[in-house]
């Protein structure tokens, strides 16, 4: 049914949750999992709040943790893998809005099956902060499993 899941997290308890539950679809059909990560481009507003703190290197201090942060949730979610003997790669996608890095990830690497999760945000809150798993489930081309 599956061969190739992927599997996006943040490094959250929620996406952690949702790594676990792909792991164990994966192990029971005999899939491989792709996981991903997604880190936005860097606020113009924010940056430039920094650089008139005097931190002329406000860009690169950002890229820097965003990888370090990417690096160790992968690198958790791989280990998670390892442990149940469920073959996986990682995938770090810089600069992009989550759901579009996800769902251009799983064209790229052919996967079967989206496994993320969602935080359950309804009414305003939703509407003012936006729901990548949202946008993933009305745009994919691919099926997408969500977990709350």
């Amino acid at each position: 049914m599956y061969t190739n899941i992927l599997i996006a997290t943040d490094g959250s308890e929620l996406a952690t949750r949702a790594v676990e539950h792909g792991l164990r679809l994966a192990k029971s059909v005999g899939a491989g999992v792709v996981f991903v990560t997604v880190t936005e481009i860097w606020s113009a507003l924010d940056m430039a709040g920094d650089i008139d703190k005097g931190r002329l290197d406000a860009v690169q201090a950002y890229e820097d943790a965003t990888s370090r942060s990417a690096e160790a949730i992968l690198a958790e979610a791989q280990a998670r893998a390892a442990a149940m003997d469920v073959t996986s790669e990682i995938r770090h996608i810089k600069d992009r809005v989550p759901a579009e890095g996800i769902m251009e990830t799983a064209e790229l690497e052919d996967c079967d099956l989206i496994v993320m999760a969602s935080h359950g945000r309804r009414g305003l809150q939703r509407m003012l902060i936006g729901s990548q798993t949202a946008e993933v489930i009305a745009l994919s081309k691919r099926p997408v499993l969500v977990l709350r």
